[in-house]
């Protein structure tokens, strides 16, 4: 085996290249004192139960839970980040599962917290923030807290669903464990002829296939499993909803839709709106399916049709320091100050670059408030790995910014922000590789690339968005749903997003079985629009709309210090509209002139 394919040892990648975990810890000796240390100090926090109605004993537990919260986490990031490293590495392991396990004993210490906060009488925190200043900075949290208020049961009933909650979650393990365990898939035939055993895992190549009949078969082979265990399937997803709505219904929320939402102040309106404003554009979608149909020269396109790239490119080879001024390029948009946190970053230890022998897979961006924004990557030199370093650095500088502008306590970010940053960079990126790109065939490739981007993470999400809402109001009206009513569903909405020059095969039928988000409430319609509201702040930016780029940063210093439509609102992208999800479509349509007038030359 070459140098080149050999995948080096820990040990034999240069220190350089490795992200600074000493910064948390020197070394594994310091991290084993800070446990000690913690271990010993964090029962002091249970002295606290039953006083916190004391002014002074309240303000001292808030500042020491988090002077002890912030120990903890550092403890725990050193030990995961060490662990990623070389998952092999016992020594890591161990250090890790030590610290996992003490995380529940930890949080023990402070259960009680909320329960008796709430637990006063009405009013009595209000009073205390407004007499004390000290308390002033705890105001939005609770806030927070208190309006969870008409929501939360007596103790005794809050114990018993503590109690019931993993049979509460049964529907979602079963679905687990059929879909990943107990599922067996036919072999195919692959595109050099030979037997291959269908996976999951192997799916998503085949279904790209260049070769028609290998992607045919391929989705023929994966539904018609589907489709044999769809009852059991249907029973499952039915019992999970139910579950759902039994939760939302006890909390007193008026649908499961708004228990869901309603925790981050996020208006029904937001979701029902989303799903609206995509209905009423579907049409981009069925031109999309339509042009792709006659860039793959076909004469019907079929649903196993749909994720086979239109343009082949040949694969390139990206040096890392390469992508780091590509990306500097594509982001010169957003200042100077953005672009000197950026390539600090590179320089000062923020990212694990390459792969090596017992590195976890993927990339991801994490830290604590009081260590780098770390990132893991295992920069293979593809196009998609530059992507993937734009992406989880845009996470890794919301990151930066919140914990260096925001106090402990709003320093992390909602799920409903959390993407917004990392593909506002990739937004800015696709955009600046499309139009310096002079090469007709990689401009095809680039403008293709975004297209899919939208239609899976946009229009895809959003459809399931409609589904999950059928579902949970048919059940709520007390209707009961069979698998024939999920199938019917799930073709009906495949008609409509995908328009009349889509064969929707009778297999799709049953896909709806094959996705585990539907087992997470309401929640795939967050990847549309933190897309959409970072397709809102990449057009403001590119636009040079006055003031884009500062109102930007201030939503990357907002942190959680306000409700995420608040904090997006305050930087100009107001969600409780279709504007920031218009200017999406907008960019699609774009990008769809864009493929035509590149076809027609």
């Amino acid at each position: 085996m070459s140098d080149l394919k050999k995948l080096k040892s820990r040990e034999e990648i240069e220190e350089k290249f490795k992200w600074k975990v000493n910064k948390i810890f020197p070394n594994d000796e310091a991290w084993e004192k800070a446990f000690k240390e913690v271990k010993e100090e964090a029962p002091i926090l249970k002295t606290f139960e039953g006083r916190l109605k004391d002014e002074k004993l309240l303000l001292e537990y808030l500042k020491k839970s988090e002077e002890l919260d912030i120990k903890v986490e550092n403890i725990y990031i050193y030990a995961h980040l060490k662990s990623d490293e070389d998952t092999s590495n016992t020594k890591y392991q161990a250090m890790m599962n030590r610290i996992d396990a003490y995380l529940a004993e930890f949080s023990s210490f402070t259960s009680y917290f909320v329960p008796e906060i709430l637990s006063f009488e009405d009013g009595y925190i209000e009073s205390i923030i407004n007499n004390n200043e000290e308390f002033k900075m705890y105001d939005f949290m609770f806030k927070d807290i208190l309006k969870e208020k008409p929501h939360i049961l007596t103790k005794k009933e809050e114990e018993l669903l503590a109690k019931v909650s993993d049979c509460l979650d049964a529907p979602s393990t079963i679905h687990n464990m059929l879909t990943n365990a107990d599922m067996k898939f036919p072999t195919i035939t692959d595109e050099d002829g030979e037997k291959v055993e269908l996976t999951e895992a192997n799916y998503s190549t085949f279904i790209k296939s260049k070769d028609r009949k290998v992607r045919k078969e391929a989705f023929t082979a994966l539904f018609s499993e589907y489709k044999k265990l769809e009852n059991t399937l249907a029973t499952s997803l039915t019992s999970s909803i139910k579950n759902f709505n039994f939760s939302a219904k006890i909390r007193k929320y008026n649908s499961a839709l708004e228990a869901s939402l309603k925790p981050n102040e996020i208006p029904v309106e937001v979701y029902t709106n989303s799903i609206k404003t995509i209905n009423d554009n579907i049409k981009s979608l069925h031109r999309y399916v339509d042009l792709k149909r006659k860039l793959l020269e076909l004469d019907e396109i079929h649903m196993y049709d749909l994720y086979v790239p239109v343009i082949e490119m040949p694969k390139e080879h990206i040096e890392f320091d390469e992508a780091v001024n590509i990306i500097t390029e594509g982001l010169a948009p957003l200042g100077e100050e953005y672009l000197q946190i950026f390539n600090s970053g590179i320089k000062d230890g923020w990212i694990d670059i390459y792969q090596n022998k017992g590195k976890r897979g993927g990339a991801y961006s994490w830290g604590g408030y009081k260590t780098m924004p770390y990132v893991l990557l295992n920069y293979n030199y593809t196009l998609n790995d530059v992507s993937t370093l734009a992406h989880e650095m845009g996470h890794s500088i919301h990151s930066y910014y919140s914990r260096k502008e925001q106090p402990y306590i709003y320093a992390g970010y909602t799920l409903f922000c959390a993407e917004v940053a990392s593909t506002t960079n990739e937004a800015l990126l696709i955009h600046h590789l499309i139009n310096k790109e002079e090469d007709k065939k990689k401009k095809l490739f680039l403008i293709n690339q975004e297209l899919e981007q939208i239609r899976t993470t946009v229009f895809r999400q959003l459809m399931f968005a409609e589904f999950e809402l059928f579902t949970h109001e048919s059940i709520e009206k007390g209707e009961s749903l069979t698998a024939t009513d999920y199938n019917k569903a799930w073709h009906d909405l495949n008609v409509k997003y995908f328009g009349p020059s889509m064969v929707v095969d009778k297999e799709i039928d049953s896909e709806w079985a094959r996705i585990p988000h539907f087992y997470s409430d309401f929640y795939v319609y967050q990847y549309a629009t933190g897309y959409a509201a970072a397709s809102a702040f990449a057009k403001s930016i590119l636009d040079k709309e006055k003031d884009a780029v500062s109102k930007y940063i201030g939503f990357l210093k907002s942190g959680g210090s306000d409700y995420p439509i608040e904090i997006l609102k305050n930087a100009g992208v107001d969600m409780t509209t279709s504007k920031p999800l218009e200017a999406t479509i907008s960019r699609f349509n774009q990008l769809l002139d864009m493929l035509e007038k590149e076809i027609k030359e």
